[in-house]
């Protein structure tokens, strides 16, 4: 990638990242104000479901928080010892989110189940008022954080998909509660049902956090495409030891080795390697690409990769020779 590209892929990350904060803001101030209320009104109603909802919205605002600062240091510049910047940062908060949803959700199981045997006297009509704002609120803050693919705000938006389904739960069992005058079970069950289907995609999100930690091959990469598109570059004769990962989730790397026809000079090198660049760049979201340029293949068809100390299972990529067909 050229220094102009790399200055306006820089540019557009960090506009990114100030809509990405000015968003997270508002959540921030919608889930405080949020389980300030749930809590009041869950002392008031004596309602577990208020309180799962409360818990959760707490745990919100704690995600918000950690999200902001990933989404700051993230568009941090590159230093010595993080030459890639902070981009993992955000990666890191999501992961940590997603744990925190799952503790949340193991606690309101539990409680749940310890519930459904001393089911105290819930008072329906506090739940619904305040059950049903708190929904409309959390649609709200789901729609504010919505149409992003960044795991961060993902996970920060699952947390608040989550709430409101919780809160709409929550506000059923609280209409039933106060139309029959008992049914109290309803309750603890609602809150069950709803934490176990928030840690099912809460599992999910830990599973893609770790496909980045781990630099597996980005989701929807192909490859074998990706080499493709290289040989199919004018003057590349054949590619080799090809790893693709994330350092974000907007944010991919590459490198490869690539065999140039003939034996060009160090400038006709150099053209091409912007060739290809250019090529995989756009089309597949490459944001920084390490090129290595050889005129004669250092790996023979069916044999070990160049960087041979390295066990070719432990890492994302393609170490066989891929050549041009005639």
């Amino acid at each position: 990638m050229t220094a102009a590209c790399e200055s306006l892929a820089g540019e557009r990350r960090t506009l990114v990242g100030v809509t990405r904060e000015l968003r997270l803001r508002l959540v921030l101030v919608l889930n405080v104000v949020l389980a300030a209320a749930l809590v009041v009104v869950g002392f008031v109603a004596h309602s577990l479901g208020l309180f799962a909802a409360a818990g959760d919205t707490v745990t919100d605002v704690a995600a918000v928080l950690l999200s902001l600062v990933a989404v700051r240091l993230a568009r941090r510049s590159p230093t010595a010892q993080r030459s890639f910047g902070y981009h993992r940062s955000t990666i890191l908060a999501a992961q940590a989110n997603a744990a925190a949803i799952l503790v949340v959700s193991v606690f309101i199981v539990i409680e749940g189940v310890r519930r459904l045997d001393h089911a105290p006297t819930v008072h329906g009509g506090p739940m619904l008022v305040v059950a049903g704002i708190a929904a409309l609120v959390n649609i709200a803050a789901a729609i504010v954080l919505g149409g992003d693919d960044d795991l961060n705000m993902r996970a920060v938006m699952l947390d608040s998909v989550g709430d409101a389904a919780a809160n709409a739960g929550v506000a059923v069992s609280g209409a039933v509660i106060l139309a029959t005058g008992g049914a109290e079970w309803l309750d603890p069950v609602v809150s069950i049902v709803i934490a176990v289907v928030i840690a099912v995609r809460a599992v999910r999100l830990l599973k893609q956090t770790a496909d980045v930690l781990l630099e597996s091959t980005p989701a929807g990469l192909d490859l074998d495409e990706l080499a493709a598109a290289v040989i199919a570059v004018d003057g590349v004769d054949a590619v080799h030891d090809i790893h693709a990962w994330s350092l974000s989730s907007d944010v991919r790397a590459l490198s490869a080795h690539l065999v140039l026809s003939g034996h060009p000079t160090l400038e006709e090198a150099q053209v091409v390697g912007d060739r290809v660049r250019a090529t995989i760049g756009p089309r597949f979201g490459i944001a920084h690409a390490t090129l290595e340029l050889e005129c004669e293949a250092c790996v023979q068809e069916d044999s070990e990769p160049c960087a041979d100390l390295l066990d070719s299972s432990a890492t994302s990529g393609t170490s066989g020779l891929l050549r041009r067909h005639a």
